[in-house]
């Protein structure tokens, strides 16, 4: 039962993680912690912890069982001092059951109070005390923090108090906080979902298919016994997946040793956004979809094949491990284009740990059927045989590929406003290409490799019909229909070049889409579904002060596909847009554009440097004023920029975005 509940509360922390960096990001103050020491009779003294907990905050209990993370005191004795009893809580913590964690869970709200009696047999003798918890309100958690206190008792000061401030709270917790340029949980799921589901495609490809049963028989036949045949082949998917995640890993924790967080979250913003490296991932998506089309075969050079197949005749774990080696080499033509795929996907989620995760779970799905089949030989006869539908799997995976390389180009061309790849043509090269894999999936295509197709299956069949349904679902797109389902992978609708409304087709030009003109970038900047604002933090707060409203801040970025998803999913909620439109400024902060603004504007860090384009002022203002360093970010604050009410960040819970704006509104208007 203890370690079920650990496991899920580890479960729990990493789909709250990013509800934690939210809250962390602008709270001045949440919890101040107080400790002092007094002598309470002869030898005998207590120590007391007070904890001073903000309104709608609170820590867990003491409870070890607590699904969360309960509030923890280590106590080290130094010589001459023992406890006395055990640890304290002198209030009733507040029990609820939390729909979360399936349970019920015990907390602290205002304040709460510990003691912890010491009998002293020396004067001077010490107590360190190690305190750990965690603060969280009703939507979001803040990174755990921890601190180390050290009393001396029974000396002249018969102790020393120490408090613990929310300043000092804050610098606990920037440790945790990396600076990384990130967009939510959902990305990192969505990229090991990805990752899976590539991992267990890959066996069904002609460069990986038919080594199942071979090595599977090698590793069966090639042992004194099925147990000691069994372990050689766990250790087999062992090395597979080492071989796939040890490099990636030990490439990103030497950069971090080198440079540190900021150089790893520099590095994956730049990768993320520069124009750069996008054109260089949309080219190699372009080149992996033509070898998976057939021009053309990816390999390993063949010495190193060579070398890792003599290798893998040794007898013991080593030739366990070259045979590995060899398994991974050979199925290069065909794993490459998907390794790098799932890579430069997870690359953009932006925290330093998505790559390796990401690449953790491809190659456990990819090394999993060697070692199920190996401890399950007799399920092999159920295979089907090799042929050439393993050639039209590569062929549809080409196809994916193809679409999928849209995004790094179209990525480039918003961040830096080239205007190539607009909503419509983006739609366009989708609607060709899907209709391209539903005519192929018919047999009315074929390729280089491919084996002519007399009849069309029912999985041909199923397929073509779900290919084509997708095609007809993208058509209205052409026309201004704003697919949902898609937004996060679809250029702003405000690139479009004309819509059709209920008053028919609206032209889309430079400058309007909703923008007063006279404002700074609304030239070649865009709030979504028409609305008005502003794309300059102080512009906002002066116009606000004008008309005396709350401003909405919008922490957003050409490249998030998060924040394409709130807009069309959240955002276009007819009461959201009439809030939006009525009771708030509003200013869309991107913190990826990368247009130079004028020199009067660049700004200056106490450091010297020097930040000259919009994306970096925006994600200076960010960091500095509000200590985010991510997007989708939401925050109401009042003219001065100070913050009103906790921030936002991706949910899809339009009910709670309601809520959210309707609290900031009601404490602009209490505040004055």
């Amino acid at each position: 039962m203890k370690i079920f509940r650990t496991i899920k509360a580890i479960a729990v922390s990493i789909l709250l993680l990013p509800g934690m960096f939210t809250a962390a990001s602008a709270q001045n103050k949440v919890v101040s912690w107080k400790a002092d020491a007094k002598n309470i009779g002869e030898d005998l003294y207590r120590i007391e912890i007070e904890a001073t907990i903000e309104k709608g905050w609170h820590i867990y209990d003491l409870d070890p069982a607590c699904p969360a993370m309960p509030t923890s005191f280590t106590f080290s004795y130094g010589e001459g001092a023992q406890p006395e009893g055990s640890l304290k809580q002198h209030q009733e913590p507040t029990r609820v059951f939390d729909e979360i964690y399936g349970e019920e869970i015990g907390y602290f709200e205002g304040k709460a109070v510990f003691t912890q009696d010491v009998r002293l047999s020396a004067q001077g003798a010490s107590v360190e005390m190690f305190l750990e918890y965690m603060a969280c309100n009703d939507m979001n958690c803040l990174p755990p923090a921890d601190t180390t206190i050290t009393f001396t008792l029974g000396a002249e000061s018969s102790a020393v108090p120490v408090a613990v401030s929310a300043e000092d709270h804050r610098e606990l917790q920037a440790a945790d906080s990396a600076s990384v340029i990130s967009e939510t949980p959902s990305s990192l799921w969505s990229n090991i979902l990805s990752a899976i589901m590539w991992g267990l495609v890959m066996l069904f490809t002609p460069c990986v298919f038919p080594m199942v049963p071979m090595t599977v028989s090698f590793f069966i036949k090639g042992s004194e016994n099925k147990r000691i045949g069994r372990f050689r082949a766990f250790m087999y998917g062992l090395f597979i997946i080492l071989l796939y995640t040890v490099p990636i890993a030990a490439i990103i924790v030497i950069t971090r040793i080198v440079g540190g967080d900021a150089v790893t979250a520099d590095i994956f913003n730049w990768l993320a956004t520069h124009w750069l490296p996008n054109i260089i991932f949309f080219l190699v998506f372009m080149i992996f979809a033509a070898s998976f089309f057939g021009a053309f075969e990816i390999t390993m050079p063949s010495k190193w094949v060579n070398k890792s197949d003599q290798s893998s005749n040794k007898k013991g774990l080593g030739g366990v491990f070259f045979m590995a080696l060899t398994l991974v080499l050979i199925s290069f033509s065909c794993t490459g284009p998907i390794v790098g795929s799932v890579l430069i996907e997870s690359v953009q989620g932006g925290k330093f740990w998505d790559p390796i995760i990401t690449m953790l779970a491809f190659s456990i799905a990819f090394a999993l059927p060697f070692t199920f089949f190996a401890f399950f030989p007799s399920v092999l006869k159920k295979l089907p045989k090799s042929g050439g539908w393993l050639n039209s799997v590569k062929v549809v995976l080409g196809f994916i590929e193809l679409a999928l390389g849209l995004k790094f180009l179209s990525t480039a061309d918003q961040a830096y406003h080239w205007g190539i790849l607009d909503r419509e043509i983006y739609l366009a090269l989708w609607i060709v290409i899907f209709t391209l894999l539903g005519f192929y999936l018919l047999g009315k295509l074929r390729f280089k490799n491919d084996s002519p197709v007399e009849h069309v299956g029912i999985t041909r069949l199923v397929l073509s019909i779900i290919v084509f349904t997708f095609v007809v679902y993208m058509i209205p797109g052409m026309w201004g229909a704003p697919l949902k389902a898609l937004s996060g992978y679809m250029p702003p609708m405000a690139t479009q070049d004309y819509v059709v409304t209920a008053g028919g087709a609206v032209a889309q030009t430079t400058g309007t889409s909703g923008n007063v003109e006279g404002r700074k970038y609304a030239d070649f900047l865009h709030l979504p579904h028409h609305l008005e604002g502003f794309f300059d933090y102080d512009e906002a707060l002066a116009y606000a002060k004008e008309v005396n409203k709350p401003v909405f801040v919008d922490f957003t970025g050409h490249a998030c596909v998060n924040c394409r998803e709130m807009e069309e999913r959240v955002f276009s909620d007819p009461r959201i847009l009439d809030m939006f439109r009525n009771d708030f400024v509003m200013v869309a902060l991107y913190m990826d554009d990368k247009t130079e603004v004028d020199e009067s504007e660049w700004v200056t860090t106490e450091s010297g440097r020097v930040f000259k384009t919009l994306g970096k002022i925006n994600t200076h203002i960010a960091n500095e004023r509000y200590n985010i360093n991510a997007q989708p970010y939401y925050l109401i604050v009042d003219h001065e920029g100070n913050q009103l009410v906790p921030n936002r960040s991706y949910d899809l819970d339009i009910e709670a975005f309601i809520q959210f704006l309707e609290n900031g509104k009601k404490a602009f208007y209490e505040k004055q």
